[in-house]
């Protein structure tokens, strides 16, 4: 036993198929299971049929099996196996065993290359006869219907051969007669002649139909010859709509670079107008956006003032009623002139940011940006004088007589 002997049995045996993985320290001790096991599936393998007894329990069993598998293999592979060394189940039964594998192994490899080479032999006729050979395809396929139509006729013929070999015979026992011979040798004469006096007419049509197409076949020519030429000459020939229609032509060309440069133009002002009703969207959210502002400040100073007039109030208790009806009208003043100030702004803000139709959108523009500022400085102005107004009406409202204490209205 080698190294090599184990490494070739393991590898052989994966080649192969075996299911059982086999290591090369399996077989180093005695190991007749292992060695059972592989010999029934290399019988197996060389007849699926065979009847070899799995039974290795005793010592009997294994005796009786070891003899009938060197038996099967000496009778249907022709190999001699050493019974001793296989009974051993060591490395020396490696070398029993790899008689049988080296065999199967190398009809596989063969096995493999040959079917390679079958298939790409194949393969190229295939390809080859496709290629080249559909007529006798076609060929191919007739001759098999008639093959199968005469093997039924054949078939049929063969039935009836009981009943036809009785008159054969009985006519062949008939003595011949010279006469009947005779008479029948002359109807067959004549049907002969009849054919072939029906084929030399044949051959005669055959004759005059030739001189008809060949006929035929020089009218064609000159009519194709006679329609060249006049093809020819009207190739040659200008049209008399040619001028006019070149005239058009150029005029539909006019026509259409000016349809593609007002095109162009149109498209642009649109892109114009497009960014122009932009712009003037975002002005006016950003007045929108001032107005809330200027708005949320005056709220702001309205309540700023309220408090401090309220404190004033505080300060002012002991003057009466006069005092408070006084700071009442003051504070509804104070806030009518605020939201008149804020309406003014926001009508400011406001002053020429909103399309008019299809007015210039420039000069709009402008004078609103003028307006805006202008309508600013006034509404300053006007703010000031109001809060002017506001503070000096207190002083002349608070010189008018008093209510009487003599009222019906307790409070």
């Amino acid at each position: 036993m080698s190294f090599r002997d184990l490494r070739n049995f393991t590898e052989m045996l994966r080649a192969l198929g075996y299911p059982r993985l086999v290591s090369m320290e399996n077989l180093r001790t005695p190991n007749f299971v292992l060695v059972s096991e592989v010999l029934l599936w290399l019988v197996k393998r060389y007849e699926p049929q065979a009847d070899i007894p799995p039974d290795v329990e005793t010592e009997q069993d294994r005796v009786f099996f070891i003899k009938a598998v060197a038996q099967f293999m000496a009778t249907k592979a022709h190999i001699k196996l050493n019974t001793k060394k296989l009974y051993q189940a060591d490395g020396y039964a490696v070398k029993e065993l790899l008689k049988v594998i080296s065999v199967l192994y190398g009809a596989m490899n063969t096995k493999g290359v040959e079917h390679a080479d079958l298939s790409e032999e194949d393969s190229n006729k295939f390809k080859f006869d496709l290629g080249s050979k559909i007529a006798d395809l076609k060929t191919a396929r007739q001759l098999a219907s008639e093959i199968t139509s005469k093997g039924a006729t054949l078939y049929d013929l063969l039935g009836k051969e009981v009943d036809l070999r009785e008159a054969r015979i009985e006519s062949i026992a008939r003595p011949l007669e010279i006469n009947e011979a005779e008479k029948t040798l002359k109807i067959a004469i004549g049907c002969v002649l009849e054919q072939v006096q029906k084929t030399k007419d044949m051959l005669n049509n055959v004759a005059l139909d030739e001189a008809n197409l060949e006929a035929k076949i020089q009218k064609r020519k000159l009519e194709l010859e006679r329609s060249q030429k006049r093809l020819q000459t009207l190739q040659s020939v200008r049209p008399p709509f040619m001028d006019e229609y070149e005239k058009v032509e150029e005029q539909l060309q006019k026509q259409y670079n000016s349809y593609l440069e007002k095109f162009r133009n149109l498209t642009y002002m649109e892109q114009l107008l497009d960014d122009h009703r932009r712009a003037e969207q975002e002005m006016i959210e950003e007045a929108a956006n001032m107005f809330h502002l200027d708005q949320n400040r005056l709220k702001e100073e309205e309540l700023h003032l309220f408090k401090s007039r309220t404190d004033a109030e505080d300060s002012d208790e002991e003057d009466g009623g006069s005092g408070s009806e006084e700071e009442g009208g003051r504070v509804v003043r104070q806030r009518a002139a605020l939201e008149m100030l804020l309406r003014g702004r926001a009508a400011a803000r406001l002053v020429g940011t909103m399309p008019d139709g299809d007015t210039e959108v420039d000069e709009d523009l402008g004078d609103s940006e003028i307006d805006l500022d202008e309508d600013e400085d006034e509404q300053d102005d006007m703010d000031d004088d109001s809060m002017e107004i506001s503070l000096s009406k207190p002083s002349q409202r608070a010189k008018k007589p008093e209510p009487l204490e003599e009222s019906d209205n307790d409070f």
